[in-house]
């Protein structure tokens, strides 16, 4: 069966490269309009803009760990396209740490900075375009969690618990919003090939990573992808508040 969006207005956050370039681009595919948001890579997502097939796409930029850039971006994309039928929350901030040698400003700058971008940064652009979803009368929603919201990440602790509380989010986004016709959906991929992963996928560390799957490899950015087109499919709103694992069942819960 063939997934199709046409008509539908889709906001991919971190869509400049890796998963949310591969989603932005799968959307586009399946006849979507897609609204591309980026950081600061402005190259690389007018590049995508370009690449994408179909026509009204949009670039529109915002740092997701500023509050006040956040408003500007739920504004200017429904100023832009007038609705958002589909919100993919997938930008997102990894970084390891030797925790014992950091000092305690260093930890917080740490912290602060990634639970800013990867939970309160898709809290606050859920909460302002699912106010317009309401009132358009529904609308589906994507958070990209991770495997790493399940097993702990010892070098990355604000990770790991911004990424348990995105799940958290979601279940409770799903709750309050079935009721006016917006489903709400987690993905939960392990390790993908992106540039993000890049600096942990080297030497050994690259080998040890691949034998965690008995598929013995990582997932592809357009793998993921293809997953959020089957969540956002019409038909699936049943399955809101699910926590879907796409890990190569490298790491398995029951």
């Amino acid at each position: 069966m063939e997934i199709r969006f046409d008509g539908k207005i889709v906001l991919v956050t971190g869509a400049s490269r890796g998963i949310g370039k591969a989603v932005a681009s799968q959307f586009a595919l399946a006849g979507a309009t897609v609204a591309v948001h980026y950081n600061s890579n402005h190259k690389a997502a007018k590049s995508l803009l370009i690449a994408l097939p179909g026509q009204g796409h949009a670039c529109l930029p915002a740092d997701l760990g500023k509050p006040g850039d956040i408003e500007k971006l739920a504004a200017a994309a429904l100023k832009q396209f007038g609705k958002i039928d589909i919100l993919v929350n997938n930008a997102g901030i990894f970084e390891e740490k030797d925790m014992a040698s950091m000092s305690f400003r260093a930890f917080k700058e740490y912290w602060d900075r990634t639970i800013g971008v990867n939970l309160s940064g898709p809290a606050f652009i859920s909460h302002l375009i699912s106010r317009q979803m309401i009132k358009q009368g529904g609308g589906k929603i994507v958070n990209i969690s991770s495997r790493g919201a399940f097993r702990g990440e010892p070098d990355a602790w604000a990770y790991g618990a911004s990424k348990a509380g995105l799940n958290s989010l979601g279940q409770s986004m799903a709750k309050a919003l079935a009721p006016h016709g917006i489903s709400v959906y987690t993905l939960a991929p392990g390790f993908v090939e992106t540039d993000m992963t890049k600096p942990c996928l080297k030497g050994k560390r690259r080998a040890e990573i691949l034998s965690q799957s008995p598929m013995n490899r990582m997932a592809g950015p357009d793998e993921i992808a293809r997953a959020v087109l089957m969540l956002c499919a019409e038909g699936n709103e049943y399955m809101t508040g699910c926590i879907v694992d796409m890990n190569g069942a490298s790491y398995l819960r029951s």
